[in-house]
């Protein structure tokens, strides 16, 4: 199936799990959008330095620090997504109590074991 992906934390730099995961993203077929702090392109993704209005996101994965989270909350939550994933060392209580107000599914896990183990 399917889940269209806003890679939150998006690096150009490929030894960074957040490239990683856009490889692995469209290694799997899986629609993909990137914001991180440079423009580029990651495996055909164009990686935005704005909060676009990205339409139809299942998921939010994050490759950003609970205090780098904190200006993309309003953000997070127009989008509606389905889920959002906290990979390690993205896990922030505060978020996690505006998603569940939000009726939104929210899981500690890592993207790249997700997809490995086809629990995406």
């Amino acid at each position: 199936m399917k889940k269209k992906t806003l890679v939150m934390g998006a690096s150009l730099k490929p030894n960074r799990y957040s490239h990683l995961a856009i490889n692995k993203l469209v290694r799997f077929k899986q629609p993909t959008v990137a914001i991180g702090l440079r423009e580029g392109t990651v495996d055909g993704v164009k990686i935005h330095t704005e909060m676009e209005d990205f339409e139809d996101i299942d998921t939010v994965t994050l490759y950003l620090n609970a205090k780098r989270q904190e200006q993309y909350y309003d953000y997070i939550i127009s989008l509606n997504p389905k889920r959002v994933i906290f990979n390690p060392g993205t896990e922030n209580p505060e978020l996690y109590t505006l998603l569940r107000k939000n009726n939104i599914y929210f899981e500690n896990a890592c993207t790249l074991v997700l997809l490995s183990s086809q629990q995406y």
